[in-house]
């Protein structure tokens, strides 16, 4: 492993309604950790877009993002970046988006049903194992409705819903059940030349493994998928970097020598080892 080769693709300044530190202070941190690059990707969820002030916060986030660009230029890669949740709930709105910032990088996700709430929210300890299995239905065919839009970079947190289902409620969920639903999400992203992103923040969390774990990323190549990215989604400064040397090693182990940054919705590809 290069350790001059650490990137973290997923991070949330305090422009994210969940994050909690400047765009200075992350790339800062980022510095001090020996990381090649950073993308601040703060949350902006579609369907919410002007009703929860998503449209303030994408242009509050896009311009200290490029603030920090500017202060760290020549130590620091710094993107700009933005998870897109749930965009294809409105696509007009995110398309509309995506022509009026010149992102890096986009991350895209699904937090939640259509019309509910987000999968944090939900009460699994209330509900039935088979009702578990038809929100993760409805889940998968969102995702799959996602990656066939595919107008992003990284397809985030695949397993988005375990890390509240098993993680924090302690629920069992088998993920073979929904095989063909999560190949055919595989290799549509694979089609449409999408990244998959392992996220890392389930190995600091109660589900103790990454977003998807060693298997799916495994299957991704298998389906023919190119590009990974590593991120460890952090919300506060001390997870900065958490579990992106972890994250490589299981992109290589799934058989990817490179993981990927994006300038300019662009791929690099950066050697592993």
């Amino acid at each position: 492993m290069n350790p001059k080769n650490l990137l973290d693709l997923h991070i949330h300044t305090d422009n994210s309604f969940d994050g909690n530190h400047s765009a200075i202070f992350l790339c800062e941190t980022a510095v001090s950790r020996g990381l090649r690059a950073v993308a601040l990707t703060d949350h902006l969820e579609m369907d919410h877009f002007f009703d929860q002030n998503f449209d303030r916060t994408a242009m509050q986030s896009y311009f200290e993002i490029v603030k920090a660009r500017s202060a760290f230029r020549g130590t620091l890669v710094v993107l700009a970046g933005v998870e897109l949740g749930d965009p294809t709930y409105d696509i007009p709105q995110s398309e509309a988006l995506l022509r009026q910032y010149d992102y890096d990088f986009v991350i895209g996700s699904i937090h939640n049903l259509r019309n509910t709430a987000d999968f944090w929210f939900l009460r699994y300890d209330e509900i039935t194992d088979d009702e578990i299995r038809t929100l993760l239905e409805q889940y998968f065919e969102e995702v799959l409705a996602l990656a066939r839009w595919g107008k992003f970079d990284a397809l985030a947190h695949l397993t988005y819903p375990l890390r509240y289902i098993c993680g924090e409620h302690g629920r069992k969920v088998d993920l073979h059940v929904y095989a063909q639903q999560i190949d055919a999400i595989l290799e549509t992203a694979a089609k449409n030349q999408l990244a998959l992103e392992i996220n890392t923040s389930g190995l600091r969390q109660k589900i103790g493994v990454t977003m998807p774990n060693l298997d799916i990323v495994r299957r991704f190549r298998a389906l023919g998928g190119k590009r990974v990215t590593i991120g460890s989604d952090a919300h506060f400064a001390k997870d900065l970097g958490a579990g992106i040397a972890e994250g490589m090693e299981i992109a290589l182990r799934a058989g990817f020598s490179h993981v990927s940054l994006y300038q300019n919705r662009e791929p690099i590809e950066i050697l592993i080892a």
